[in-house]
């Protein structure tokens, strides 16, 4: 099945869940015939925009639900045969130097690498990703010249497009991450999944029946 309808990812590196919910989207594409479009957006800004915060912030104090949260990331990590994620020490960590390097490798066409790079040492080998050293250093160890990305992120196209698009994702209705768009429908969070999937298929095979 070829699916025509526009699907998006709206990912920020900082948001563990994110990181999960990507995981499972290759299986959803070769499902469905869709690819996803890959969105960076700060979260920082989204948060600031909506007046949200993240969970480890809105949770702290409250009995029984993160305990909860935890019991369904580890059901999550168990259907979708998680092995490499832990969580980040660090946590949380500032991300524009990650996210405006996302864009600035989007630019440059190294996107790939670089965002399975990035996702590595979040969440797989976790470091501080916001000290400059750290960053620099964990890249290199990858085989990416991130020296030239983190010029490429100083320039204002860039800049401007993650401004951009992470103000766009609120005008959207977006309050988080991640956060996905199949046409004009909005889904939050890593269970979203297989509603977002539904959703394919079923506008997909509207747009078959109609081409028929």
């Amino acid at each position: 099945m070829t699916a025509a309808v526009k699907v998006e990812f709206h990912f920020d590196f900082g948001s563990p869940n994110a990181y999960l919910a990507e995981i499972a989207l290759p299986g959803i594409e070769k499902r469905t015939g869709a690819t996803f479009e890959y969105i960076p957006v700060l979260l920082g800004g989204i948060y600031k925009a909506t007046g949200n915060m993240s969970p480890a912030e809105s949770l702290r104090g409250i009995k029984n639900k993160p305990e909860y949260q935890r019991l369904e990331t580890e059901r999550f990590l168990r259907k979708h045969g998680v092995t490499k994620f832990n969580y980040n020490p660090f946590f949380p960590v500032n991300t524009l130097m990650l996210m405006r390097g996302a864009v600035a490798a989007q630019f440059e066409g190294v996107f790939e690498p670089y965002f399975r790079a990035a996702y590595h040492h979040m969440w797989e080998e976790p470091k501080k990703m916001d000290d400059l050293e750290v960053f620099r250093a964990a890249f290199q160890a990858s085989g990416i010249n991130i020296d030239r990305l983190i010029v490429r992120a100083q320039r204002d196209d860039v800049k401007q497009k993650l401004i951009k698009d992470t103000n766009a994702a609120v005008e959207r209705g977006s309050f988080g991450s991640p956060t996905f768009f199949v046409g004009d429908e909005m889904f939050f969070g890593k269970d979203s999944l297989r509603d977002v999937e539904e959703l394919i298929v079923d506008l997909s095979s509207v747009r078959q029946a109609k081409r028929v």
